[in-house]
């Protein structure tokens, strides 16, 4: 969608709002749809905020979720509607029943961080729909909370794969908390047999030094898996016992120098470095 600017030197869309709402709600194209609700969050100012919260209220499933997904993020990057739309998720949240709806919600309150959102999503944790389970991941990601963190906790042994990864993503990277139960919970995920949920749990127990993840990153490095993920562990821990490994690896793909995993590649061989004796 092209961009325009205005005479004062603003950025402006020649769609109007109700143009963008028509995309919207009808568009099959979800990416379409999307790229409409983005611009909204932007640029919709007043009348988007009015507007998603009229369709928060809406006898329709389908319009409500729009709408949730409107208010999670419109009036941004200044969060200007961040109060009202916060009250407004939060009174969707208390008789919602349609999972989609529900997983909109959660995502929405995920972006606006308020810690009203964390008591009435951890009573969704056992959800039995893996899409109401995975909003509450993207809800409660990046809170410090207690309650938030042993909700984490738990949603990072899921039996969805996604929810797992992701569970297992914001309790590794996207909080600075560290306590025993969040490392037990990042060990765990190490035999975990999806690749990225193991990866996401190396750098969690990498940056808090946790050296229990050292032989099962050198595992699967040595099969041959080097990943960003495996390279961003390798240079939080920094452990020579994974330089001769690294080094090979380098070798093998030496071809590759223009893949920009290298580069990663290349740091975490630096980071691994044995010390020379004095």
């Amino acid at each position: 969608m092209t961009e325009h600017t205005n005479n004062q030197g603003q950025r402006s869309d020649p769609c109007t709002n109700e143009e963008l709402f028509r995309a919207a709600l009808i568009d099959t194209d979800e990416d379409t749809a999307w790229e409409a609700i983005s611009i909204l969050h932007l640029q919709g100012g007043r009348d988007a905020f009015e507007r998603a919260h009229t369709l928060s209220t809406s006898g329709d499933a389908h319009e409500r979720r729009v709408g949730a997904d409107i208010l999670g993020q419109v009036g941004v990057p200044d969060d200007t509607f961040c109060e009202e739309a916060v009250v407004a998720l939060l009174a969707m949240l208390e008789h919602e029943q349609e999972p989609e709806v529900l997983s909109s919600i959660a995502v929405a309150l995920g972006h606006r961080r308020d810690p009203r959102a964390i008591e009435p999503l951890v009573r969704l944790k056992n959800h039995p729909d893996d899409r109401v389970r995975f909003g509450v991941v993207l809800g409660l990601t990046c809170h410090e909370d207690e309650q938030a963190i042993q909700t984490l906790i738990e949603l990072s042994a899921d039996t969805d794969t996604d929810v797992r990864d992701w569970a297992t993503f914001a309790l590794g990277s996207q909080i600075d908390s560290d306590t025993p139960a969040i490392h037990a919970a990042l060990l765990a995920r190490l035999a975990d047999e999806d690749d990225t949920t193991r990866g996401e749990a190396m750098v969690g127990l990498a940056c808090r030094d946790d050296q229990r993840m050292v032989e099962p990153l050198l595992t699967d490095l040595e099969a041959g898996w080097w990943g960003s993920l495996l390279l961003e562990a390798a240079i939080a821990i920094g452990d020579p016992r994974l330089y001769p490994t690294l080094v090979r690896l380098r070798e093998e793909h030496k071809g590759e120098k223009d893949n920009w995993p290298f580069s990663m590649l290349e740091e975490a061989i630096e980071k691994c470095r044995p010390s020379l004796p004095s």
